[in-house]
């Protein structure tokens, strides 16, 4: 039998990411302001940069353990001790970014067809992850009537018998909802009594306007079935060094580190002892950090909701604003391409985060308020002359 040499089915199949073309255009036309990706305008402080060079200096340059050197995984254990008691560095890996370290969770509790409940709007890898894993994503919408947070009795109805992951991520991309205790308890609930994991992915959990975060981690009665996931990315700046963790149950690491061993060894040695830096140095401008999405999430609030035909719910945590522009009777993805090449301003279609984004656009608060200011003007100029009919 003769075989067609062809790519797989995964990778036919796998989704392209709408972020990345929007980011992508507006790179190549720098008249446009840049408002797709969620990479901050920070610096990455300067006393982590050195950490690294220094590292880089001292000879950390080699492989490290699989899952990461035993002081950065000491060091969050400590650090979400006080919401998990008990944690030590065999509850903690290292990954690239959050993103792999979901991806080592999924490998190692997915058998292929195992379904796991998505609320959507999701991060758009999400998809993707669960692919490569070999299951099967059922998407459980949430409405802007419900502040964009996921209500247990659409859980139930989505629930299989072949269910056996929930992924909740709060403070939320793209919609910026944070759940509450008592939206986290009730979830928590949902889980232990189908007896499903919760993956809780929480790289924005220092970006919170209001209340104090309320993560899985502090659920006691869940904490055998959670993976939890975080990362350097939102919190320091620091994006493009790919570094994140996952938290778990210790029961769980011997086959988190055959996965990783065999995907990439070990993260790079050197960018973990500036992570460690990160953890242990002033929290002076991480805090400037967030003062700064507040600012600019007021700005975003009040400038876009006054512009004909957009709505802008106020949101509590993450930098993204969710505008509602089903008054213009456009798909997410026409309207947004017309902002770009016309309003000259990027943003990112709803739908890139699943079919219930229709009729929402997403822009990231990562440019200054200066240039997030002209982006409403220019939005709101354009509108007006385009859609006389709406204003």
């Amino acid at each position: 039998m003769t075989r067609k040499l062809e790519v797989s089915e995964l990778a036919k199949n796998y989704p392209e990411s709408d972020i990345r073309k929007m980011f992508e255009y507006a790179r190549e036309n720098p008249d446009i302001i840049n408002m797709s990706a969620g990479d901050p305008n920070f610096e990455t402080p300067q006393y982590v940069k050195e950490a690294a060079k220094k590292a880089i200096d001292e000879g950390y340059t080699h492989y490290c353990p699989t899952l990461g050197i035993p002081e950065l995984r000491s060091a969050i254990a400590d650090m979400y001790s006080p919401l998990w008691p008990g944690l030590q560095m065999h509850n903690v890996a290292i990954g690239v970014g959050a993103l792999e370290s979901m991806t080592l969770a999924l490998l190692a509790v997915l058998d292929k067809g195992d379904e796991v409940l998505l609320p959507e709007p999701y991060f758009t890898n999400y998809l993707g992850q669960i692919m490569i894993a070999g299951g099967v994503p059922v998407t459980v919408p949430v409405s802007e009537e419900k502040d964009y947070i996921v209500q247990v009795e659409d859980l139930e109805k989505a629930l299989s018998d072949r269910t056996k992951v929930i992924i909740i991520n709060s403070p939320n991309n793209p919609v910026g909802s944070v759940m509450k205790k008592e939206d986290i308890l009730a979830v928590a609930d949902f889980a232990k009594k189908h007896d499903l994991f919760i993956f809780s992915d929480e790289p924005y959990d220092k970006i919170v306007f209001g209340d104090d975060f309320f993560s899985f981690a502090n659920v006691e009665e869940v904490r055998d079935r959670l993976f939890l996931f975080n990362s350097f990315s939102k919190a320091y700046a620091m994006t493009g060094w790919r570094l994140g963790y996952c938290i778990f149950d210790a029961k769980f690491e011997s086959y988190i580190s055959h996965i990783q061993e065999g995907m990439v060894s070990c993260v790079n040695t050197f960018i973990q002892y500036a992570a460690l830096a990160a953890l242990k140095g002033p929290r002076n401008e991480q805090k400037a950090m967030v003062a700064e999405y507040e600012k600019r999430r007021d700005i975003a609030v009040a400038g876009f909701n006054a512009i004909p035909g957009i709505s802008c719910k106020n949101f509590t945590g993450s930098f993204y604003a969710f505008l509602n522009i089903k008054a213009f009777g456009k798909s997410s993805s026409d309207f947004a391409w017309e902002l770009c090449k016309n309003a000259r301003v990027s943003t990112v279609p709803g739908t890139a985060f699943g079919d219930s984004g229709e009729g929402y656009i997403r822009l990231a608060l990562t440019t200054s308020a200066e240039d997030l200011k002209e982006a409403i003007r220019r939005i709101d100029s354009y509108v007006r002359k385009a859609y006389p009919d709406v204003v």
